[in-house]
């Protein structure tokens, strides 16, 4: 091969070594892995999708729709279908004066409260177990009105 071509060769390889280290330490840095900081509660459950790793979970298709319909105030940041896993951004209920947002994680194919869990945030930190519960209440009604709605009982 000749000189160009050896040159032309390595940029391109430095060019990919300075790329996939760039990810490597945007990977590493210390935002976590849904941006949520310092909850508990969300990083006990980011732990667990993080062991399960590319693993996918069937997801309930009611639990899914009926989670942005009760939540359909807050933006979607992003969604991934194959781990059940759904982020949103800030947000105010209409009405309400407080701003949330919220991870859903749908872990199991049955429409069932074991297969449902919010990690609700608010802007100053921890949301009530009651308010939460609400929450998830709100989703599992909203998921059986679907699933009875489609005839599917």
């Amino acid at each position: 091969m000749g000189g160009k071509t050896l040159s032309a060769l390595s940029r391109i390889t430095k060019g990919i070594g300075a790329t996939a280290l760039c990810i490597a330490l945007t990977a590493c840095s210390g935002g976590g892995l849904f941006g949520f900081g310092g909850s508990t509660q969300a990083d006990a459950t980011r732990q667990a999708v993080r062991t399960r790793g590319a693993e996918s979970v069937a997801v309930n298709r009611y639990l899914w729709a009926a989670s942005i319909d009760v939540l359909n105030f807050l933006p979607i940041q992003s969604v991934d279908p194959f781990t059940g896993v759904i982020v949103m951004g800030f947000g105010t209920p209409p009405g309400g004066n407080r701003s949330y947002r919220a991870t859903v994680y749908i872990t199991d194919p049955a429409l069932d409260a074991r297969s449902l869990n919010v990690a609700l945030q608010s802007r100053s930190g921890a949301v009530p177990a009651e308010t939460q519960r609400a929450i998830e209440d709100a989703i599992l009604s909203r998921a059986r009105q679907l699933r009875i709605g489609d005839g599917a009982l």
